[in-house]
């Protein structure tokens, strides 16, 4: 019977059932890393929502603060063209009517202007928020000249600001003085500018400030220039941000968002941190208990190994103590046989035979010792096996030791490695169907004693090299499968070498090595 192929298989089946369940578990894991992420995504999508709805808001800002800058220009240029009329000289008696254009100048109660003379000199000014009286009264300390002074300066930086915003106006007033307005925007325009840039803000802030939002980045569609980020500036530095960008492409679709006309932005995201390791999860779960439970697995390996070997040391001590009584008995009557008038050649071939026993119940008796290994020569313990087995084998089988000339002195137990040659060489014979050969060979190689046992037998595939070491395996209709896993343990265990299949093909046969340390 093979009790390694039982084995085997249960562990294939177990094997497989684990397998099925972390599969189904995987599964189960995954569908709720969809479901999260999925939920993660619509978040931010919501979000990206809300965005676009300020940016309409910005852009609607936009087009009211166009409109409203167009209607100021509109009107300034009716107010110039109202003191262009008032400015023009009267001719004759006849007055003319002014209501009008005075009206239109009236009117002006909101657009800031300062008015120069063609010589650079300051000539008025309407609506500036500001006038000489309130900076007398921020300054009491200056002079009314000093104060001039800082007025007509502050009047000719506002004017050189407000003409990079908008064009300014000149007219002639009759022939050598020509006036030039410069104008700015109404209160009305910088409350709705205002307006515009606190939504803005308020769309950086919340970008920057809202931790549970993802990680974004909201960047120029045209440009590839970056509007706002949660991100650390390491990752948006200029040798990261492309790698990064790239990576957040590849995660999740963009979104477009559109704060204005002549500005297009995409709103790149990544998945969160909690997503992320939500992810692999479910592998370093498994992963930690794949470890407990092969831990687990070797520990219970090693007590059931530990109480396997205290079995089968105490099976073979009582066996040898069982063996004792009987033994000595056919000692004493071998002893008798001697003395007796019969052919003394069978007594001599039963005195081995009664040795042998001895020898067979002093191996057994050292299972689960300490074996004590002696520096002899090991070609003397081949060969009284060989020579024991020689004569006990069928006569078509045809056993050969090749052994050097000198002798070769290796640390081993002679008992006990005669217990190995006798298994291996016994399985040789099995292996033979009718007739062969098994040659033995003994040679040294880089401080080793190594040696080869040959046979012609049926040889095995290459998948069984390491199987017939192990309890339990064996090909034979009758056998439990232990001679060759005993030859492992005493050459691994207790002589620290090494036993292996060299080779061996099916139909030609099978070469075992064994090397000792000398």
């Amino acid at each position: 019977m093979n009790l390694y192929s039982n084995k085997q298989k249960w562990k294939i089946a177990f094997l497989f059932v684990a397998l099925v369940l972390v599969a189904i578990s995987l599964f189960v894991s995954n569908r709720i890393v969809t479901k999260v992420s999925e939920q993660e995504r619509n978040r931010v999508k919501q979000w990206a929502d809300a965005i676009k709805k300020k940016a309409e808001l910005v852009r609607l800002t936009n087009r009211t603060f166009s409109q409203l800058r167009e209607k100021e220009h509109s009107e300034m240029e009716m107010w110039i063209e109202a003191t262009k009329e008032i400015s023009k000289p009267v001719a004759g008696d006849a007055f003319p009517d002014y209501k009008f254009p005075l009206n239109i100048i009236n009117k002006n109660k909101d657009i800031p202007v300062i008015l120069f003379d063609n010589q650079g000199t300051i000539s008025g000014n309407v609506n500036l928020g500001f006038d000489t009286v309130s900076l007398q009264k921020a300054y009491p300390g200056k002079s009314r000249a000093e104060i001039n002074r800082m007025f007509e300066d502050s009047l000719r930086v506002l004017a050189k600001a407000w003409e990079l915003r908008n064009q300014s106006f000149t007219i002639e007033v009759f022939e050598g003085l020509s006036m030039t307005y410069v104008y700015n925007d109404s209160r009305e325009i910088f409350r709705l500018e205002r307006e515009r840039d606190s939504l803005i803000q308020a769309f950086n802030q919340e970008l920057i400030s809202n931790e549970g939002l993802v990680p974004v980045i909201l960047i120029d569609k045209e440009t590839d220039s970056i509007l706002a980020t949660n991100l650390p500036k390491k990752e948006i530095s200029a040798e990261k941000f492309a790698q990064t960008k790239n990576y957040f492409l590849s995660q999740n679709e963009p979104i477009e968002i559109n704060f204005s006309n002549r500005q297009n932005s995409l709103l790149l995201y990544d998945n969160s941190a909690e997503l992320k390791q939500l992810q692999y999860f479910p592998y370093i779960q498994f992963l930690i208990i794949g470890l407990f439970i092969f831990i687990g697995y070797l520990i219970f390996s090693t007590f059931r190994k530990a109480e396997q070997n205290q079995v089968w040391a105490g099976m073979a001590k009582e066996t040898a103590h069982q063996l004792g009584t009987p033994l000595s008995s056919l000692m004493a009557w071998v002893q008798l046989l001697e003395n007796e008038n019969i052919d003394q050649s069978m007594v001599v071939e039963m005195r081995k035979d009664v040795e042998r026993l001895e020898t067979v119940t002093n191996r057994f008796s050292k299972i689960g010792s300490e074996a004590k290994l002696e520096q002899v020569d090991l070609a003397e313990t081949i060969a009284k096996v060989c020579d024991y087995l020689r004569t006990r084998i069928s006569n078509k089988i045809e056993l050969s030791f090749h052994r050097p000339d000198g002798p070769v002195i290796a640390r081993h137990n002679p008992p006990l490695m005669e217990w190995v040659f006798e298994n291996i060489i016994k399985n040789a014979v099995d292996s033979i169907d009718r007739s062969g050969s098994i040659d033995v060979s003994l040679f040294e190689d880089d401080g080793h004693a190594v040696i080869d046992i040959r046979d012609s037998g049926k040889g095995m595939p290459k998948s069984q090299f390491n199987s017939i070491f192990k309890p339990g395996f064996t090909t034979k209709k009758r056998g439990w499968g232990l001679g060759l896993s005993l030859v492992k343990r005493i050459i691994s265990e207790y002589h620290k070498g090494k036993v292996f299949v060299l080779e061996s093909e099916t139909g030609k046969g099978t070469t075992f090595r064994i090397a000792l340390k000398k």
